[in-house]
């Protein structure tokens, strides 16, 4: 499972999320990219910035949630761990 966190190319939102497959999941945030209806869609947040792993889904949603609770600033602390530059990852080079 992956914990995820995604932002747009302006650094105005973070998405934090849950996935079992995260190249899927980057492309379902991607084709539906500007649909209103959608956290993603609206703000145009389709940037992975940062993900990590987590052992079962039980692990990956407290983390997810535990991540969700915390500042911005923390938040950004912690990409800022893996991904200094805050540069789309590209997970066939990862």
């Amino acid at each position: 499972m992956y914990v995820y966190i995604l932002t747009n190319t302006g650094r105005t939102v973070l998405y934090i999320g849950v996935t079992n497959d995260l190249n899927r999941r980057l492309y379902e945030h991607r084709i539906g990219n500007g649909d209103a209806s959608k956290f993603t869609g609206r703000y145009q947040a389709d940037l992975l910035v940062y993900f990590e792993l987590a052992p079962d889904a039980t692990q990956a949603i407290a983390r997810e949630k535990q991540l969700k609770g915390w500042t911005r600033a923390k938040k950004e602390a912690l990409i800022n761990t893996l991904n200094p530059d805050w540069t789309n990852i590209d997970l066939e080079t990862w």
